[in-house]
């Protein structure tokens, strides 16, 4: 089935993705970051729906998900904010959420729902492979999602060559074994995990997530992978000021 995710990662090296989460800064602001970030460069969009205990997100994503909830963000509500997305943009856009709000909202009506408005793929941090692929998989593939799967460090090369097996599109590469947010030995750890995972051969692509944060970190991660994410930095800007908008060019502005 064809999907807008892989159709992107076969035309362009590159890849700049963003991460932030719905309902923030504002309930309603979800359908103008997407919007905006489209006719400011971004080649790939994750939205973050919002969970109490989001798994591996340092503060500042900690702190969108608390702001998001407490606006009264909800998967049914996101998902009635999103239902005309496809008359506004047509850049890949993948749901990243917990398992729980999913599990909560049923899976497979999650990926119905998914297929019905135009999104394209999934990332659930916190869903091991052997359960994906057991409990959920058929599930996903039926509805023509892509499931984008973490790797890191610690992941043993026999885990990797499973999701490498199990997953069609890309493989997010965590960057280190650290939150989102955190910089720390970010060039070491990141260049010897990806010539590690490059040596594999593997079928998938990679594109780097956790501690890229700027045009510099982002041309490093490019030079091994397909692509970056930017999460946490993203996330920070768009409460500079009142103007969403003009946050967004501001950011966006670096990569043009």
């Amino acid at each position: 089935m064809e999907n807008r995710i892989n159709n992107l990662i076969k035309i362009k090296d590159n890849i700049l993705s963003i991460y932030f989460t719905a309902g923030y800064p504002q309930l309603n602001d979800t359908v103008n970051v997407i919007k905006k970030l489209e006719e400011n460069g971004a080649d790939l969009i994750e939205i973050g729906v919002p969970f109490s205990d989001p798994v591996a997100d340092g503060p500042t994503i900690q702190y969108s998900n608390t702001v998001a909830i407490e606006n009264g963000m909800t998967v049914k509500l996101l998902f009635e904010q999103l239902k005309n997305i496809r008359e506004a943009v047509d850049i890949p856009l993948i749901m990243m959420s917990s398992l729980n709000p999913i599990v909560q909202y049923g899976f497979e009506n999650f990926c119905k729902k998914c297929k019905e408005i135009g999104v394209d793929g999934l990332i659930i941090p916190d869903l091991p492979i052997e359960e994906y692929i057991e409990n959920y998989k058929e599930m996903v593939e039926a509805s023509g999602l892509r499931n984008i799967i973490l790797v890191t460090p610690a992941s043993t090369d026999e885990r990797v060559r499973l999701v490498d097996e199990h997953t069609d599109g890309f493989i997010y590469m965590v960057s280190s074994s650290s939150t989102t947010g955190e910089n720390k030995n970010f060039a070491t750890d990141f260049e010897d995990f990806a010539d590690r995972l490059l040596a594999m051969k593997l079928k998938n692509p990679l594109i780097t997530g956790f501690g890229i944060k700027d045009k510099n970190s982002f041309d490093q991660v490019c030079k091994f992978s397909k692509g970056g994410i930017i999460g946490s930095a993203f996330v920070k800007s768009l409460a500079e000021t009142k103007d969403i908008g003009e946050n967004i060019t501001k950011f966006m502005d670096q990569f043009a």
